[in-house]
């Protein structure tokens, strides 16, 4: 800006930044609203439940951690059985818990060896129908 030596360039000077003024603040307005808006709680909520259920990697995610569990639950029942015994109660749930977290990180791998397991014995029957 230019530096305003009389009377009139001050008043020429003060029109147009009240002419900039009017042509911003109903952009500022809007800004302040949306801002209001994005801050809301029920409006933070709906977007951080859009973000994760739009990722791509839940359903797998929650697939392995829901097969971890049941497979957890099945050798805890399996091992530990109906038990009064304390100690082996505490025992179950740590083998529970192992087991889950062990099937849900390596899921990849489990299924990949359980399909060529499938396939070998699944080609097996196939060939016993054909022979009978």
């Amino acid at each position: 800006m230019q530096k305003i030596t009389n009377a009139a360039e001050l008043k020429i000077a003060i029109l147009q930044l009240e002419d900039k003024q009017a042509a911003e603040w109903p952009l500022l307005r809007n800004q302040f609203h949306a801002t209001y808006e994005g801050f809301k709680l029920i409006n933070i909520i709906k977007s951080t439940f859009k973000e994760s259920v739009s990722s791509p990697d839940l359903v797998t995610n929650t697939l392995k951690a829901a097969v971890g569990l049941a497979t957890g639950f099945v050798t805890k029942k399996l091992l530990v059985g109906k038990t009064i015994n304390p100690f082996k109660k505490i025992l179950g749930i740590i083998v529970e818990m192992v087991v889950a977290k062990n099937v849900a990180e390596n899921a990849d791998s489990i299924k990949s060896i359980g399909s060529v397991i499938f396939k070998k014995f699944g080609n097996k029957k196939i060939e016993q129908e054909k022979a009978n």
